[in-house]
């Protein structure tokens, strides 16, 4: 039988062109967030199957690619659940990994800690444009720091890379995910109901306001209630003065300062800003995952289409592992969404490498091939990237594909003219 050539579904091999540019993304990330004061630091891509289930991945521990334990410690025909065979699963996000790093290493970190970790992920989800089952993932994240700076600088330093990549008019959607819950209460939701409901509201971009209300009624709420709560959507604004009515219309359920922390966030990150993009309100803003305990945010971009990235507050995770909670915030990119725009648009990296190649004549003596590799070192400390190739028959068809791949410089090298170099 014939070995597969294609990649396991939902994979991908990456070409030489793509290569270039994600090398070139990793480098600038790496680069604008340490002047942001972040730093690298990694985690295995295998955690503990425990700390993958512990309900903080929302729908996402559906889609853990789970190991099997192994050795003495596998057996199959004895086992009578799934835990006497899993021990471990490939991570699904990095923010599960890093809690239980910081829980693990909080006495050798700073405080506060300003974490920086790229890596690959793994979710056995439905491929589609821009989502595959294994991706890279560029966190950034601030533990131990409870005010509202964390929230600022990590906006800021996420939208400066955007920036730096000639993202334009893009759209920071902003809530908060105690207005959520204030809004609910406010219209008559129980508290047992909110994540059902906020199940429905996530769905608003798709179905809009009159698809969330049959929904909602479908699902058994009073209609007083549905109609109080679709009401607010209507009449809050997008922007600072959105956030001043919920403050206002809200009291009772929405703590002042939660509104006021809000509106500091918008206004700070507006005033600071280095790249061309808005901040926007958006009391529709729910984004899956249960760890969310504030602030939640996500960068929306038309050409896309849907979100490219998005994190917010999840101040409880840390203390799932060492008993004492921990502030925390985090902002993620999605670095494959990001490449994948790039490429469409035909993105080139700026201030590459001059690119020469020496096409040489085949049998070529040993004091000519010296002549040409002395000359590919000199180009190479002047900082040029240097290919040295045997010419082939057809000539013509050879140096169209080294153009193609970016050697701008081409020189033909002959036995009776390598001394003319």
């Amino acid at each position: 039988m014939a070995l597969k050539k294609k990649p396991v579904t939902g994979m991908k091999d990456i070409m030489p062109a793509e290569m270039e540019i994600r090398d070139y993304v990793i480098g600038l990330i790496k680069e604008t967030y340490r002047t942001f004061g972040f730093s690298s630091m990694e985690t295995p891509c295998v955690e503990h199957i425990e700390n993958l289930c512990s309900k903080q991945g929302g729908d996402n521990e559906k889609l853990i690619f789970k190991i099997l334990k192994r050795g003495e410690k596998l057996k199959i025909d004895q086992a009578k659940e799934e835990a006497d065979l899993v021990d471990g699963g490939l991570r699904y996000d990095l923010t599960v990994p890093l809690s239980r790093y910081y829980a693990n290493h909080a006495n050798e970190l700073p405080s506060p800690f300003k974490a920086l970790q790229m890596g690959n992920v793994w979710r056995a989800d439905r491929p589609q444009r821009g989502r595959f089952r294994q991706f890279m993932q560029c966190d950034i994240d601030i533990l131990g720091e409870p005010s509202n700076l964390a929230e600022i600088e990590l906006i800021l330093a996420t939208t400066a890379l955007l920036g730096k990549l000639d993202f334009k008019n893009f759209t920071i959607r902003i809530n908060d995910r105690r207005f959520l819950k204030a809004m609910a209460a406010y219209s008559g939701f129980e508290e047992k109901d909110f994540d059902n409901v906020f199940i429905t509201l996530d769905k608003m971009d798709k179905i809009g306001l009159d698809g969330v209300a049959a929904e909602l009624k479908e699902n058994g709420y009073a209609q007083e209630s549905v109609e109080k709560y679709l009401e607010l959507f209507e009449e809050i604004t997008d922007d600072v003065e959105g956030v001043r009515m919920c403050k206002e219309k809200l009291q009772g359920y929405l703590a002042p300062e939660a509104a006021d922390s809000l509106e500091m966030i918008i206004t700070s990150v507006e005033s600071a800003k280095e790249a061309d993009f808005r901040m926007k309100f958006d009391p529709t803003l729910v984004r899956g995952m249960s760890y969310y305990t504030g602030t939640i945010f996500e960068i929306s971009m038309d050409e896309f289409g849907g979100s490219v990235g998005g994190g917010g507050r999840y101040d409880k995770m840390i203390g799932k592992f060492t008993g004492q909670d921990t502030p925390a915030v985090g902002f993620s990119i999605g670095f494959e969404r990001i490449v994948m725009l790039l490429m469409e648009r035909g993105y080139q990296v700026p201030g590459s490498r001059t690119k020469k190649a020496f096409l040489i004549e085949k049998n070529m003596p040993q004091e000519g091939m010296l002549k040409v590799l002395s000359l590919a070192r000199e180009e190479r400390q002047a900082g040029n990237q240097v290919m040295i190739v045997n010419m082939k028959k057809n000539k013509k068809f050879q140096k169209e594909q080294l153009a193609e791949q970016g050697y701008s410089d081409i020189v033909e090298v002959y036995r009776d003219s390598v001394e003319n170099l």
